[in-house]
């Protein structure tokens, strides 16, 4: 099986766990805002999880935002 990019995962994981904290989530609030485990989303911010597009979907409702603001790069 493929993996992404280590550029993209470390993207996604940064805007993850910068959203999170600016929202003053835990991973565990996060992850029951999504309906996913604490230790699933622990793993995303590490760069550690393929994530597929449904959870991808499920993070960004949760973080209010949309799917290409977790895969872009902010400056």
């Amino acid at each position: 099986m493929r993996k992404p990019s280590s550029e993209l995962t470390t993207i996604l994981s940064e805007n993850i766990k910068h959203l999170r904290t600016s929202r003053g989530f835990s991973q565990e609030d996060l992850a029951n805002e999504c309906g996913l485990h604490r230790t699933y989303v622990g793993a995303v911010e590490r760069g550690e999880r393929n994530v597929s597009l449904s959870s991808l979907e499920l993070l960004a409702a949760a973080l209010n935002v949309d799917v290409p603001t977790l895969l872009s790069k902010h400056k």
